[in-house]
């Protein structure tokens, strides 16, 4: 298998090449598990974050990176969009999101006690990569019914046309390939 050395928040990390057609590939990044790579992404984006009230994060990738960023800024609480509403959640906000990792289209639920906090309350939508910009769209469509004020969009990457967007901050840059593995964007 083909892998692609990332260099990223001073780390170095070989991503598997994995195929997403007959024409696109992509670097697959997982911060699961990483500790090293999750504490060293978190900081240095704490390093370029705007003034914020709550962090929020779709699950499940996100989830560590917010976790991280949340406890190294002293946040005693961050939100997370789940891919399934829970019995819990009460009052549930709902939006469709299409992911290039996820063959199907998804829905994100926000519980309404999270939202009723997000209301006139500055937020940062944090992720691992953005790519497409759906996952991020279906966010930012959440963070508005629910009545928050968007402040920051920030990933530890960009892929492929992410990385030309001007409203998105992030560590470093992560190429799309081609079936030989080759760099194609």
């Amino acid at each position: 298998m083909n892998t692609y050395p990332l260099q990223v928040a001073g780390l170095t990390r070989h991503l598997p090449i994995c195929r997403v057609n007959d024409n696109l590939y992509i670097g697959a990044f997982v911060i699961f598990g990483d500790c090293e790579l999750t504490q060293a992404c978190a900081s240095e984006l704490l390093r370029k974050a705007p003034a914020y009230d709550y962090l929020i994060t779709a699950e499940s990738k996100g989830i560590p990176l917010a976790y991280e960023m949340a406890r190294q800024h002293g946040d005693s609480k961050w939100m997370l969009a789940r891919k399934g509403a829970k019995l819990y959640m009460q009052d549930i906000v709902s939006v469709e999101v299409k992911s290039i990792t996820t063959a199907a289209v998804q829905r994100l639920y926000l519980d309404g006690n999270d939202a009723a906090m997000m209301k006139g309350k500055r937020i940062l939508i944090v992720d691992d990569v953005i790519s497409t910009g759906e996952s991020l769209a279906a966010l930012e469509a959440l963070v508005n019914q629910a009545g928050g004020e968007i402040v920051g969009r920030m990933a530890i990457l960009a892929e492929g046309e992410a990385q030309h967007r001007g409203d998105i901050i992030y560590l470093e840059d992560l190429p799309l390939f081609n079936s030989k593995g080759e760099i194609i964007g």
